[in-house]
């Protein structure tokens, strides 16, 4: 098998493959945009392609085969957990909606009549349509499979470029507010929950994060704490992973947090002393009585059965974090500060997310506007 490329005019190129049969000769033909170098690159990855017996010829590739080899790409670029959610979505909904479908021949109109049977009966489980947002996600990852297919010339344009998804409406948050956190934390005590429950609802700790603390990350003495790993949950178990957004960051502890910490630290200690284990700084912060950690997925299960037994308002262990981001704003911490405790790329991001604070935020800011305001023209009238 051999390649070679031809200019057909500047920018354009015609990569043609021999292929050799037994007693027949034939020819591939592609083409390509691009540089000389890199048509000579994409001629080697066809030739090693063909070669392999993984090629398929651009115009008889399906959207399900499309999704697969866009599934394989991006699985060194994401975590595991979103790979496994993304592999869901294409086998459970986009597959069978579209996967027949040649990518050839996909079109705007295709993709927007597979949108409205899945809002009216694209449930696989009890029959129903699925939310918007749901096929919101759907539309998100075609359009990125679709965008790669761009990339790889065979597609010379995105048609998901020419649909408009199904409006999604934003969902309220719901929060604890300090006394009812206050409460729940009271009533947790006593409990294994109730150190996780600190981490979420004071400092704003992920799941993850929580499941990954060390206490070689915790200063008490300083009152600090670093996060600087996260456990991820996946079909196969749960694996360590930088936390989201790919960095780290300090957290500051409040003097009620360092007491109940070292408290819980003390009572750790003994209780792997009585199964012959030393507690030392590897050890993880939220552990079992053996000191394994706890894996995300336990954390979520016991939250469950607190809930069901202290007869709260009903709200997820994710919500604890939501909530201590809600108190930091609506206290007026500045929104920045709020956005480094909790490990947010940017700032637009915990505005947007917890833009429901904001009208009380902007009633405090005029309010102490106009206490400056009148008192300096009160000054100015008596200067006068």
């Amino acid at each position: 098998m051999k390649g070679h490329i031809r200019e057909r005019s500047p920018g354009h190129w015609a990569i043609v493959i021999d292929v050799h049969g037994t007693g027949e000769r034939k020819r591939r033909w592609r083409s390509f945009a691009g540089t000389k170098r890199q048509a000579q690159i994409e001629c080697a990855r066809l030739i090693s392609e063909m070669q392999s017996g993984t090629t398929v010829e651009p115009n008889r590739l399906t959207v399900a085969q499309l999704l697969d080899r866009w599934l394989q790409h991006i699985r060194p670029q994401v975590g595991a957990r979103t790979h496994e959610r993304y592999g869901e979505i294409v086998r459970i909904y986009l597959a069978p909606a579209l996967g027949a479908v040649l990518v050839a021949k996909l079109q705007a109109m295709t993709i927007s009549t597979a949108y409205a049977e899945m809002l009216s009966s694209g449930r696989r489980r009890g029959g129903g349509g699925l939310s918007p947002r749901s096929v919101h996600h759907c539309h998100r990852i075609l359009s990125q499979a679709l965008r790669a297919a761009v990339r790889w010339r065979v597609l010379s344009r995105n048609p998901c470029d020419d649909v408009d998804p199904p409006r999604v409406e934003r969902r309220m948050l719901k929060v604890w507010d300090v006394a009812t956190m206050a409460q729940a934390l009271e009533r947790a005590h006593s409990l294994r929950i109730f150190v996780p429950m600190l981490l979420a609802g004071m400092l704003g700790l992920r799941r993850g994060e929580i499941a990954a603390l060390r206490w070689r990350h915790v200063d008490l003495n300083r009152a600090q704490l670093a996060v600087v790993e996260s456990f991820e949950q996946t079909r196969q178990g749960a694996r360590l992973k930088t936390p989201k957004c790919g960095r780290g960051r300090k957290v500051a502890l409040p003097a009620m947090v360092v007491a109940d910490l070292r408290a819980w630290r003390l009572k750790q200690a003994q209780e792997l002393l009585k199964i012959g284990v030393r507690l030392d700084d590897d050890g993880f912060v939220c552990a079992g009585e053996d000191g394994q950690p706890v894996q995300p997925q336990s954390l979520t299960h016991a939250w469950h059965r607190f809930l069901a037994a202290a007869k709260l308002p009903r709200i997820r262990f994710h919500d604890l974090r939501h909530s201590h981001a809600t108190h930091m704003l609506a206290s007026g911490v500045h929104p920045k500060i709020a956005s480094e405790r909790l490990g947010h790329a940017t700032v637009g991001l915990t505005l947007d997310t917890y833009s429901h604070v904001i009208p009380g935020m902007q009633e405090d800011a005029v309010a102490r506007i106009d206490a400056a305001f009148a008192g300096a023209v009160n000054d100015a009238k008596r200067k006068w």
